[in-house]
């Protein structure tokens, strides 16, 4: 049996988790149609009155019609669940057999009684209606209801416990999602199999609707746990970047609330469902505080798939930046004048130089950025696979009446870098080695690092590289140099004790324009992590089995 090491990253299992990224919210869809659209038509939820269910049926044909088709999607998104967990090279063969067996026979009596009771069952409810006469449509209404709520709830119920099956053995599993299961699947019996016992022992319909609700909502959160268990394992945390660990400042309640929020892989999983609007900010006083750093130092920083720019002889320095700023109205460029009603917060981008080698782009990666506001973090957050953003306790930055620079950034218990800087007007020079062994002058060095027009971020579960398409129009003669005094505990990380060279940038016109994804050959990122030389180093029969599973 072929072995890689533990803290290689995993590609991702796409299929399965996007059937479970649907399943999740075509189970949310069909919730909210039952309660808006079959709750008046199915018997024990709303009215006991047989009369008042055959006139909604009547009244309102394609209601109902309307409202059956989200759960008809469900039994689909099922079966495609259902293969993809047999698709799953992690997923046990066997529990995985008998999840896909069970949804089979699950989808038969569920989707033929929706079927009748879409079709027939209509015309029968018009017909009942029209001649008050209900008994033809009341022994339909209890033979369909078997079917689709007792047979084939009590079959889905057997799909059920093969997801658990398949998850616990695949180890995506938690405590919680033992407990929630046990609470979830007894819910839902009370709903289908208890209707299966003789008719004293039988719930009164009142009782089967409200445990099917309960467990159905259960449901969505066990689904949604199982979801982020399954995005986790590929996707695990990280010492920097995308996957670092958000920590928001606010210990309280609410603090808590937004980090789970913040670290949930499956919210930002639908995040990049949604297209990323271009956005726009009139930026003032940038402050640039740049390191020289030896490049073997800031070379385990690189994400899988870039690689560093490196300076100087034989490539031993790279450059390390981190760039202060208060926003001016930033916003969505769709909101035009309306921009200016937005706040203006500080940010702090902490970015690495590096190059794309399969596009030859060159950019940068941010190690951490951070800004000082939560809604802007949590959105960035969610929604942006290029900013591994956090949020500031307090952040401020001031220009004095002598161009003095102030920046203090304040993270408070949070996972935001800190610093604290005062900085002067000083003469555009460079301070000596190792800065002229780089750089052949003090305009060589702001050609380098001020032009920066793209961010990258690495997706190795996915074998891409994210690209952030950016525009600052900066001129560089704008830029005024500064020393100081240049304090941060978060930056002694990156840079050790290389000394600062500092400049200003009094505004700047910000635009995002764009997130694309370049596409890699997976073999090609898994060179970059060694699991492809630990599979080549199998034998002959193991090899193709192991670069399958790893991509």
């Amino acid at each position: 049996m072929h072995t890689v090491a533990k803290n290689e990253p995993r590609l991702a299992a796409r299929f399965l988790e996007q059937a479970l990224l649907i399943n999740l919210g075509v189970h949310i869809i069909a919730l909210v149609s039952t309660l808006f659209l079959l709750a008046p038509g199915l018997p024990g939820i709303r009215s006991d009155s047989d009369a008042s269910r055959i006139g909604y049926l009547a009244a309102h044909p394609w209601l109902w019609r309307l409202g059956w088709l989200p759960w008809q999607a469900a039994a689909l998104v099922n079966v495609l669940t259902g293969l993809a967990l047999w698709r799953t090279s992690w997923i046990p063969r066997l529990p995985a057999a008998a999840v896909l067996f069970f949804t089979l026979l699950a989808v038969v009596p569920d989707q033929t009684g929706q079927a009748l009771w879409t079709t027939h069952g209509l015309d029968l409810a018009a017909e009942a209606d029209r001649r008050g006469d209900w008994l033809p449509y009341l022994a339909f209404e209890g033979q369909v209801y078997r079917a689709v709520v007792v047979w084939g709830g009590t079959l889905y119920l057997g799909m059920a416990l093969g997801w658990n099956w398949c998850f616990a053995t695949a180890g995506t599993w938690t405590r919680s999602l033992t407990v929630l299961s046990l609470f979830t699947w007894s819910f839902l019996a009370l709903g289908s199999v208890a209707l299966l016992l003789p008719e004293a022992g039988k719930p009164t319909l009142w009782l089967v609707s409200a445990s099917s609700a309960v467990g159905f909502i259960l449901l969505l959160l066990w689904l949604a746990l199982v979801a982020e268990q399954v995005l986790r394992r590929a996707r695990p945390d990280d010492k920097h970047g995308r996957m670092a660990p958000w920590r928001h400042p606010w210990r309280s309640l609410a603090g808590y609330a937004l980090e789970v929020l913040a670290n949930s892989r499956l919210l930002r999983a639908y995040g990049e469902w949604l297209p990323t609007p271009a956005f726009l900010s009139d930026m003032t006083d940038v402050i640039y505080v740049n390191y020289l750093v030896e490049a073997d130092r800031l070379e385990p920083f690189v994400p899988a798939g870039l690689e560093l720019q490196r300076l100087g002889r034989s490539g031993r320095y790279a450059l390390f930046t981190h760039l202060t700023y208060r926003h001016g109205h930033f916003g969505p460029r769709w909101l035009g004048p309306l921009r200016r009603l937005l706040p203006s917060p500080v940010q702090s981008n902490w970015r690495l130089y590096v190059v794309d080698p399969h596009t030859g782009l060159r950019g940068v990666y941010f190690v951490t950025n951070a800004i000082a506001s939560t809604a802007y973090a949590l959105a960035a957050r969610l929604l942006s696979e290029g900013l591994p953003m956090h949020v500031f306790r307090r952040a401020d930055v001031q220009v004095g009446s002598d161009r003095t620079c102030r920046v203090l950034l304040d993270p408070g218990p949070g996972s935001a870098p800190d610093l604290e800087a005062v900085l002067r007007p000083s003469d555009a020079v460079l301070p000596g080695t190792p800065w002229n062994e780089c750089f052949a002058n003090y305009a060589a060095l702001l050609a380098y690092c001020v032009p920066q027009n793209r961010a990258f971020s690495s997706q190795p579960w996915y074998g891409r590289i994210t690209r952030q398409e950016v525009a600052v129009r900066i001129p560089l003669e704008s830029c005024e140099p500064l020393a100081g005094v240049v304090r941060s505990h978060v930056a002694t990380t990156y840079i050790g004790e290389a000394a600062p060279l500092c400049f200003r940038v009094g505004r700047a016109a910000f635009c995002f324009e764009r997130e694309e994804y370049d596409q890699r050959v997976r073999e090609s990122i898994a060179l970059r992590f060694g699991v492809a030389q630990a599979c080549l180093a199998l034998p002959p029969t193991q090899r193709e089995a192991c670069l399958a599973e790893h991509g």
